[in-house]
């Protein structure tokens, strides 16, 4: 996984602990200790698949589009990944090895039954349950 996925789990967390109350770019940067800059990419990526909400002005920051009991792991796994989880096979192998010839396709199928088992596995855990771990 990439770092986008624990930077938006962190930004998450910190959104559904705030029990509704719009957090700006500024404290959420804080509490990870990275720059604004990046926090207002990610959280314009949440935007975009429906996982959060912002406002702007004086009283403007982010909050969650939608509750955290309603919002999988997988949610956020989806929508911060870059490729696949494992890459993709780049090797050229010997097309007249009995190996060669057929290894990248068989481990394409490793990469995609291991990403769907991790997306089934964080898709059993809710923001809520998850949040709940920092009382």
């Amino acid at each position: 996984m990439t770092g986008r996925f624990a930077i938006s789990m962190h930004i998450l967390t910190l959104l559904a602990k705030a029990n509704g109350e719009w957090l700006t770019s500024d404290f959420i940067a804080g509490s990870i200790n990275i720059n604004p800059v990046l926090v207002r990419k990610e959280i314009s990526n949440l935007r975009s698949n429906g996982l959060v909400t912002s406002r702007e002005g004086k009283n403007g920051g982010s909050s969650l589009a939608r509750s955290p009991e309603a919002i999988q792991l997988s949610d956020v796994f989806l929508a911060t990944r870059q490729g696949a989880f494992l890459g993709t096979s780049r090797n050229s192998p010997n097309p007249n090895c009995p190996v060669g010839k057929q290894i990248n396709h068989h481990l394409d199928d490793l990469y995609l039954d291991a990403e769907r088992a991790l997306i089934q596995q964080l898709g059993g855990t809710t923001l809520s349950e998850f949040s709940h771990r920092f009382d």
